[in-house]
């Protein structure tokens, strides 16, 4: 395992790393493990942006819609996962892809998981019930009071994550951005990290043509399948809780639209702060054709 290595490629979500993964896979002859956690589950496809059935001929995939959204999947559970494929195509390839905008779970793979103290269930149920009781407003004041760090990267819209994250504060003292960092558990395969990045105004730009795309291609028909499960922590992502909102009559079609655009156009912001962090990432500008065997010769 020591010769084989893993080739992380992120970036902000519509910046092409679903392209370029597919194009750093055929020259190196290997397979993509995904990393995104918003692609793992079948019954969602054109919100995700899930590859195409012409992308995912072009090269092997892995955790691509493998779950449900009613299984009990988690960052701990997909580290397990992953390293275990992992260690089963290296006996096959010398280099692995692996890709996806979900930081936390390219992370998990990278650094592993750090372990957290364990929390008093008077703490967690205190908490769902400000949630309940009072919405999300108080469980982001508090992050943000308490732990800026995490909060500038966190989805602020995932009660589950900002409940987790207050958890632990309130149990620990401590920050959670400061126990998440203290771990990092060696892995027995080298890693290299590469980022795309485009100049901002082109990346909203293609971030609001995939958002009327993905309309045109029937994300609202997609949405109202998946309506009667709106409850469920998978759907509390973008481009499903918005039309969700029009579902119940609380906005218009117009708004939800200009709402799914302004909050992806967030997450894109919250990604480059999470990856921007890691000083191990090389930056690549992907507006421009790129040369992987250059890259990979002069990186590698």
């Amino acid at each position: 395992m020591n010769n084989k290595e893993l080739i992380v490629l992120v970036g902000p979500t519509a910046v092409g790393k679903t392209s370029e993964a597919i194009r750093l896979a055929n020259f190196l002859k290997t397979d993509i493990i995904s990393a995104d956690s918003r692609q793992f589950y079948h019954e969602l496809n054109i919100g995700v942006a899930r590859p195409t059935t012409e992308e995912l001929s072009l090269a092997k995939h892995h955790f691509i819609g493998h779950k449900s959204i009613q299984d009990s999947y988690n960052v701990g559970s997909y580290e397990k996962d992953a390293l275990q494929k992992i260690e089963e195509l290296f006996k096959k390839y010398d280099k692995l892809v692996l890709t996806g905008g979900s930081g936390m779970y390219v992370d998990v793979v990278c650094n592993g998981i750090d372990t957290l103290p364990d929390v008093n269930n008077d703490i967690r149920e205190e908490l769902n019930r400000i949630f309940k009781e009072k919405g999300i407003t108080p469980l982001q004041e508090e992050l943000k009071e308490k732990d800026p760090e995490y909060y500038s990267i966190v989805d602020t819209s995932n009660h589950i994550r900002l409940i987790r994250a207050l958890e632990i504060i309130r149990q620990s003292g401590k920050t959670f951005s400061s126990l998440r960092t203290n771990t990092k558990q060696e892995r027995p395969f080298k890693i290299k990290k590469f980022a795309l990045q485009r100049d901002r105004k082109e990346l909203i730009d293609r971030i609001n043509l995939r958002v009327d795309i993905m309309i045109n291609e029937g994300l609202i028909e997609e949405a109202r399948e998946v309506y009667p499960f709106k409850g469920l922590s998978a759907l509390n992502t973008v481009g499903y809780k918005e039309l969700f909102n029009y579902f119940d009559g609380k906005i218009s079609l117009e708004q939800a639209i200009e709402d799914i655009k302004t909050n992806t156009r967030r997450y894109a912001k919250r990604q480059m702060t999470w990856f921007r962090k890691d000083k191990e990432i090389i930056w690549i500008d992907a507006s421009k054709e790129i040369n992987w065997e250059g890259v990979l010769h002069e990186n590698i």
